[in-house]
C-alpha cells in the first residue's frame, strides 16, 4: 500500500510539473516526493500508536527536505509538493487526491485544544505559494488558494479565493462581481486633499476678488464731489 502511495506521488509530479523530465529523476531528485514518502512511513508507525518512532522519522524528512508534515496528518493519493521548501503540515490536516501545495503553504490550528484543529482539504485542490490555511474547516473540492491568501472560513467546491483575509473571487470560473467597499484607502485621502486645495485655491481668488471691488468702490467714493456723496445720502434716506 505505502509502494503504491509513493508510485501514485511520482506519477502525479510528472504528470502536473512541466519540467519534470523522467519518472526516475522524480523519485530521486524532488524533495516534494521525498517528503511524502518520509511521511508515509511516518504515518504508519503513527496509527500503530509508535509515536516517537514517527516524530522521529518526521524530523529526518524535516532536516533533509526542509518539509514539516506531522505524522498524524492524513495525505491523499497523488499530491504534488513542488519546491516544498517551508510548508508546514499540522497533525490533523486532512488532504485530499491530487492536491498541489506550492512552496511556502501552512496548513495549521489555531487555539491550544486538542482534538482537530486543522483544516481539511477536499480533492484537486491547489494551494500557491506562501499561503496560510489556519482553522478547523473544510475547503471543498477543486478549490484555488492564491499565493500569500490566509484561509480563515470554510469555502465551497469549486472556489477561487485570494487576499488577506481570504476572499472567495471566482466560482466555477466565473468572476464574482465586486462588493462597493466602506473603507477609507489612500487614494481616498489624496482625492480628498485635491479637492480641499482646489477649494482653497477658489477661496483665495474669490478673497482677491472681494478685496479688489471693495478697493474700486472706495475709490470711486473718494473721487466722487461733496454734492454727489450728498444726493447719495438722501437718496439713501
Amino acid at each position: 500500500m505505502i509502494l503504491k502511495d509513493i508510485w501514485l506521488d511520482v506519477s502525479a509530479v510528472k504528470e502536473r510539473d512541466p519540467a519534470a523530465r523522467s519518472k526516475l529523476e522524480v523519485l530521486l531528485l524532488y524533495q516534494g516526493v521525498h517528503a511524502l514518502i518520509w511521511h508515509r512511513f511516518a504515518h504508519w508507525f503513527y496509527q500503530h500508536r509508535m509515536f516517537f518512532i514517527a516524530r522521529f522519522i518526521s524530523q529526518l524528512a524535516r532536516f533533509f527536505t526542509l518539509i514539516e508534515i506531522h505524522p498524524g496528518a492524513q495525505m491523499g493519493h497523488g499530491i504534488l509538493i513542488d519546491h516544498g521548501c517551508g510548508v508546514v503540515i499540522g497533525e490533523t490536516t486532512v488532504v485530499g487526491d491530487n492536491c498541489t501545495i506550492y512552496q511556502g503553504v501552512t496548513l495549521g490550528g489555531v487555539g491550544l485544544n486538542k482534538g482537530k484543529r486543522h483544516p481539511t482539504l477536499g480533492n484537486n485542490v491547489t494551494v500557491g505559494a506562501g499561503a496560510k490555511i489556519l482553522g478547523s474547516f473544510e475547503v471543498g473540492d477543486n478549490c484555488t488558494i492564491a499565493a500569500n491568501a490566509v484561509l480563515l472560513k470554510p469555502l465551497e467546491s469549486n472556489v477561487t479565493a485570494v487576499g488577506i483575509p481570504a476572499r472567495a473571487v471566482k466560482i466555477d470560473g466565473v468572476p464574482l462581481p465586486k462588493k462597493e467597499s466602506n473603507l477609507v484607502t489612500m487614494d481616498h485621502y489624496c482625492k480628498m486633499e485635491e479637492r480641499v486645495r482646489d477649494m482653497e485655491e477658489t477661496l483665495l481668488k474669490l478673497q482677491k476678488e472681494l478685496s479688489s471691488y471693495r478697493e474700486k468702490e472706495g475709490a470711486i467714493q473718494t473721487e466722487a464731489s461733496p454734492e454727489e456723496r450728498s444726493e447719495e445720502e438722501g437718496n439713501r434716506e
